[in-house]
């Protein structure tokens, strides 16, 4: 059934191409077919409907390592067409193919292409495609429906779900819920079926609802990857994407999807994916896309290149190796003629293709067939963590579903006395010290470990979990101590470290050269620099000037030049033009002299209204002075809105002004500003060691001024809140989280440098190594970031409202009105070459008409035309040669 209806409709096209004569091609396209005709190559053709830059890139890619690998000769014919537009998509391609071109590659739309492979499959040509479909006309490369089916099977046999909802987003999906239920039997778990997009208008809401109210909290999830970001966005906006609910998504796009505000969203997501983004081949190609991979853009597994372009590109090596064993000769094919000749090579090429197995030069994996079906490959079984996408898993055919998750471990100990078991810990907290520590608000008296919470409570307590120790927490106050090498001595939780007061101190304690000398850290968990902390930019006073912002100081000059250059066009056409000189006294039919409107003063009044928006009482009659006027409204029409709009984003986008942008500014007591720090800690340290000119100089001033230190973080920033010329240097990581909650604050600059938090403890401490291996698990399974949102982002947030900034108003630059400008002018001087024109044609016939010398006449008539202060034409004139003439007076009009 299938295949008669592509027949069927590769007849209808075929007719209708026959009856509107299709087979006349764009005019400019022909010598293109020709050169490649005479190219000693083998040109294939890429059709393409989305992401054509992209896809161009990756096909030619394609073609030059199979060229270079395998020293073939491919050459790559590219043809951009409309979405679903079939009968654009068939023109295109019988263009193509008189080109004699080996096989044709895409395009992505299903519709297209099922109508595309009936014309190759009819003349014996070679069609690729990389979508997902249950049929098996053509070559494709995507798994098929029954074999993500089994990768699903896997999946949920391993999550153990006895019930799930099942969302497709069209019937095309239904195949993989059929294969599901096959593979269950009748013992398979309870399943919900829903068609997320019913209404087919992109709303999904009111299913995602019915799914929240359900008691289903386990969901398969189906569809393509055009449809599956919105649908993730709106699942997020009903709530369902959350640590209540679990997700497999089977799309193979996933990777490529932007996951960044669902990382910690803490709901479990599953998906799967056919390519690693760590492949020298993957990566390679994603810089010829364009991607920087140096800068990380796509980091923590995600990956932009597509399964359609991996599939294309490893489509391009199946044909060439295909090219390399079975060489064969393109001959032109012309869709209008209706013979029965095909290709004579073109069916055992294709069988070819699929004998292969190939694994080298591939981004998706080995490649073999069973009939028309792919297999052989591999899929990676991924999850949404908040350090980003994670592999858990490798799912194939023949061993089925191998979990390779870093589960959380409970350490495994080789003997009793190295053993953390049962031993006890006294770990040092800074209390109050938000959001590292803090005293839990309760209306009830909280005692021993209870009564603290933030950051390093919860830290421990995931170490604790890790290594089966026992833990006393203990405040340490707020100094954090220093280390004198001359005399031996600490202070504050250096020192109760250094004689075994306590085991261990946890806040944001800066590791430092001089705090090593006397203690041990762990690896660091925290990466931060000291910054600046200061108040928001305020709004700027307005100028006086403020009108003339929306435009640059250009367009302001070019403006006013336009203005004198248009007033002078109308001042000279006006004399120019014959229809321009009227008769002042209508009641007298035979007038003796005629008058001109276009004065000079008439000229600029008339530029000014038109420019203004107003009228005015003169009106223009020769087409020139018309053509100039219309193209003077057309550019006044153009240049006013564009000023209307602009000032209106000037009024009312505020335009903050900042006392200090840069650490530069603070050195130089900018504006007044004083600033200070901490009075003891690592960043008081940092600039009593620096070497750096600025920060010599910073030390000095906070010597000189210590009334501006401060005992504790807390004391600085509530000075930078009371305080309009006060800034308070910090670590980075502090500054992040009162910026979140106290919304006059602001980060100023960048860091002035880089530092890391570490665990403090004894020196030479026996146990600092499984801390190590334990934050190094913390940190590959993403708990501390998870945490670090938490106490951020999450916990005492969302005060400040988190809308984007908004971005500046600009004013509009020669670049942005630059086209305006190039039509008044060349409308201006297409009317200056008209009047002149119009201007001499007259003399010539004017002369002819009195019989004069045309020279005596040009010479006349010129002579008054540079008379600017004459704007009266006397007809009767003894002293005119046209007096002198045999004719009578002619009116000018004639």
């Amino acid at each position: 059934m299938q295949t008669r209806n592509i027949l069927i409709c590769f007849l209808i096209a075929l007719l209708t191409n026959t009856l509107i004569n299709a087979e006349e091609a764009e005019p400019e396209m022909l010598p293109v077919y020709e050169d490649i005709r005479n190219m000693d190559s083998v040109p294939i053709g890429l059709l393409t409907d989305q992401n054509t830059e992209q896809m161009n890139i990756v096909f030619d890619h394609a073609i030059s390592v199979a060229n270079e690998e395998l020293g073939l000769s491919l050459t790559s014919f590219k043809e951009e067409v409309n979405y679903g537009d079939g009968y654009h998509s068939y023109n295109t391609l019988c263009r193509m193919l008189e080109t004699g071109i080996a096989g044709v590659f895409g395009p992505s739309s299903r519709h297209t292409a099922v109508h595309l492979m009936s014309i190759c499959d009819a003349m014996d040509i070679p069609h690729i495609y990389s979508y997902m479909s249950e049929y098996s006309e053509g070559f494709n490369l995507h798994p098929h429906p029954a074999d993500l089916s089994k990768a699903l099977y896997s999946i949920i046999k391993q999550f153990e779900w006895s019930r799930f909802t099942f969302l497709y987003e069209s019937a095309e999906y239904l195949t993989i819920l059929n294969e599901l239920n096959l593979i269950f039997g009748m013992n398979g778990p309870i399943v919900t079926v829903l068609r997320y997009d019913m209404q087919l208008n992109g709303n999904y809401k009111p299913i995602l609802r019915r799914v929240r109210k359900s008691s289903d909290n386990r969901i398969v999830v189906v569809g393509s990857s055009d449809t599956m970001p919105e649908f993730l966005n709106q699942a997020q906006q009903v709530g369902i994407i959350n640590e209540d609910y679990s997700f497999i998504i089977g799309n193979l796009d996933f990777h490529s999807f932007d996951l960044e505000e669902y990382k910690y969203s803490e709901a479990n997501i599953t998906s799967l994916r056919l390519f690693s983004p760590e492949k020298m081949a993957v990566k390679e190609l994603m810089q010829k896309i364009g991607y920087n991979i140096e800068q990380d853009e796509f980091r923590n597994g995600s990956c932009p290149l597509t399964v359609e372009m991996a599939l294309t590109y490893d489509a391009v090596q199946v044909f060439a190796e295909t090219l390399r064993n079975l060489p064969f000769h393109p001959v032109s094919q012309n869709c209008s003629q209706r013979t029965e000749s095909v290709r004579d090579d073109g069916s055992s090429f294709k069988n070819y293709m699929r004998t292969l197995r190939l694994k080298d030069r591939l981004l998706t994996g080995p490649i073999n067939f069973e009939g028309n079906v792919r297999k052989g490959y591999s899929l990676d079984v991924i999850e949404l963590q908040p350090s980003g996408i994670v592999k858990v898993g490798n799912w194939n055919e023949y061993r089925g579903y191998r979990p390779e998750r870093i589960a959380p471990t409970n350490t495994q100990f080789d003997n009793i006395d190295n053993s953390l078991a049962n031993k006890t810990f006294i770990v040092l907290l800074s209390v109050p010290n938000k959001p590292y520590a803090s005293l839990v608000e309760s209306f009830k008296k909280l005692e021993g470990n209870s009564q603290y919470e933030g950051y390093g409570v919860d830290l421990i307590k995931e170490l604790a979990d890790k290594l089966g120790f026992n833990f006393t927490f203990k405040n340490g106050g707020n100094d954090y101590g220093s280390y004198n090498k001359t005399s031996n001595e600490s202070s504050g939780m250096l020192r109760e470290i250094m004689y075994g007061f306590a085991d261990l101190a946890i806040t944001d304690l800066t590791i430092t050269s001089e705090r090593e000398e006397a203690i041990d850290f762990s690896i660091p968990f925290m990466n931060l620099g000291i910054a600046i902390l200061y108040l928001k930019p305020q709004k700027a006073k307005p100028e006086l000037f403020t009108f003339m912002d929306p435009f640059s100081e250009d367009v302001w000059w070019f403006l006013g030049l336009s203005f004198l250059g248009v007033s002078l066009s109308f001042f000279i056409l006006g004399r120019l033009s014959p229809s321009e000189w009227d008769n002042p006294y209508p009641c007298i039919e035979e007038p003796e002299e005629l008058e001109n409107q276009f004065t000079i003063g008439n000229s600029v009044w008339f530029t000014t209204g038109a420019l203004l928006q107003q009228g005015s009482e003169i009106g223009p009659k020769a087409l020139s002075t018309r053509t100039v006027a219309s193209f003077w409204w057309f550019f006044t029409l153009i240049v006013v809105s564009s000023y209307t709009a602009n000032l209106a984003a000037f009024l009312t986008i505020e335009k903050p002004q900042s006392l200090i942008n840069s650490v530069d500014d603070l050195a130089d007591n900018k504006e007044g500003i004083v600033y200070g720090a901490k009075s003891s800690g690592s960043t008081r340290n940092f600039f009593q060691s620096s070497e750096d000119v600025r920060f010599i100089k910073m030390n000095k001033f906070m010597t000189e001024h210590p009334e501006y230190l401060t005992a504790t973080n807390q004391e600085g920033v509530d000075r930078v809140k009371t305080s309009t010329n006060y800034a308070f240097l910090m670590e980075s990581t502090s500054i992040e989280y009162n910026t979140k909650r106290e919304c006059n604050l602001k980060k100023i600059g960048d860091a002035l440098d880089e530092k890391t938090y570490g665990i403090a403890m004894r020196k030479n401490w026996p146990h600092r190594d499984k801390f190590n291996n334990a934050l190094l698990e913390l940190q590959e399974q993403g708990v501390l970031e998870k945490m670090k949102n938490k106490w951020w982002n999450e916990v005492g947030s969302g005060i400040c409202a988190t809308k984007e900034e908004t971005p500046d108003a600009t004013p509009l630059a020669m670049d942005n009105l630059a086209g305006v400008f190039l039509v008044l002018l060349v409308g201006s001087c297409a009317a200056m070459f008209y009047g002149a024109i119009s201007w001499v044609l007259f003399i010539i016939k004017k002369a002819r008409h009195y019989k004069v010398s045309l020279k005596d006449a040009f010479k006349e008539e010129f002579e008054f035309l540079v008379d600017f202060n004459n704007y009266i034409r006397v007809l009767k004139s003894s002293a005119s040669i046209y007096s002198r003439s045999r004719q009578s007076s002619m009116s000018a009009g004639s």
